[in-house]
């Protein structure tokens, strides 16, 4: 648990709910932000998570190997 990379990942994923969880408020409320919002909130959260799983990916790949 220690592993500095391990905790990237953990990061990387808690990034991924966040910006999934504003997306999904912004959507339920609807309005003037998701209007504005919505997009981009999209873009950001396919981009965590395409960070978050070539992290796990490297990691299972070079770590657990």
């Amino acid at each position: 648990m220690s592993d500095p990379f391990f905790t990237l990942i953990i990061i990387a994923v808690i990034a991924v709910v966040i910006v999934l969880m504003m997306g999904l408020g912004g959507f339920a409320s609807g309005g003037a932000f998701n209007k504005a919002n919505s997009n981009r909130l999209m873009r950001y959260r396919i981009i965590a998570q395409f960070i978050a799983v070539m992290l796990i990916v490297v990691y299972v790949t070079f770590f657990k190997g």
